[in-house]
Order: C-alpha cells, then structure tokens, then sequence
C-alpha cells in the first residue's frame, strides 16, 4: 500500500500535509523506517535537553516526545476499531489537556526509548496484521470519515512532523 494510492476522501483535510510530506512510500516500510529515524534522533538527545522548551509556554522535549507517543497509541487504537468494524464515531482529543498529565518531566531518555519501541513495534505488527479489506475499511474520527491506512500514513507523517520540530526548534 503506498501513500499514492490513498484516496484523500479518506481523512480529513487537516492531515494533508502529514501524509503528503512522506512522499510515495509504502506504509510498513515508511513505519519501520520512522522507527529507525526516531530512534536515531534520540541520540542527538541528552538526558539534560528533555526538560528543554524552545520558547515560553512552549512543550518540553519530553513532552513533544510524550505526544508523539500518545497520538501514535490514540491513532492506533482507532485503526483497531475501524478494522475490526466498530462503527463507534471516535472524537478528536485535546493534545494539549493530555501534556499536563504526561508526566513527561519525570521520563528518562531510556524510559522514553523503551516506550516509543513498544508503541512502535505494535504499530507494526497491528498494521501487518490487516488484509486488503480491513485497511480500506472506514470509520468517523473528529467528525471526518477516516480510513484505517489513512491512519497509518498520519501516524507515520505526525512522527516525521515532530522529528522536523525537534531539530529545528530544540536540538539546533
């Protein structure tokens, strides 16, 4: 499945840019290689920076880092449910109302890594589990249909938007 063949009908308009930026990859390929790309940004990463925010008000690397997880789980989950063919609407949620809670400030790079791997690898494995009916299969998510491939391009082009951020603004 490559990212030319998703239908943009598929997701709402506001992921456009996520899974647009991926270029024409194939969906577990381009996830085994955000794992690899992610991973190799945590070595750029000391344990002193996670509690470093580019500007006021700003996330904290830590919880830039806790985000990027927690849409990666959120999204994963609504891939199950579309493709086991629940059609519970699911509702966006509020990034910023979870950070406060992340405890991000108390996460150490290892925990970090350990837990990115684990939501990474069952990413994967979810995802290749899926057939050819099961990946088209469409549900609503924030009042958008959206499909679960579509999901998995936005989970991977979410974690190369936040790879670009962390360079840019904290590691630079």
């Amino acid at each position: 499945m490559l990212v030319s063949e998703l239908p943009s009908s598929e997701y709402n308009p506001f992921y456009q840019t996520y899974v647009m930026a991926l270029g024409n990859v194939g969906l577990i390929e381009e996830l085994k290689i955000g794992k690899s790309n992610f991973l190799s940004l945590f070595e750029k990463i000391s344990e002193e920076k996670l509690g470093f925010a580019y500007e006021e008000g700003k996330w904290t690397l830590a919880e830039a880092i806790v985000h990027t997880i927690d849409t990666e789980r959120i999204f994963q989950y609504r891939a199950l449910c579309i493709a086991r063919n629940d059609k519970t609407p699911f509702p966006g949620f509020d990034q910023d109302a979870y950070v406060p809670y992340s405890n991000a400030s108390n996460r150490t790079k290892k925990d970090l890594i350990e837990e990115y791997k684990a939501v990474r690898d069952s990413t994967i494995s979810l995802f290749n589990s899926f057939d050819d009916e099961s990946i088209k299969r469409i549900g609503t998510a924030s009042g958008s249909k959206m499909s679960v491939r579509a999901l998995g391009f936005i989970i991977s082009g979410h974690q190369a938007h936040h790879i670009r951020i962390i360079e840019e603004r904290y590691l630079s």
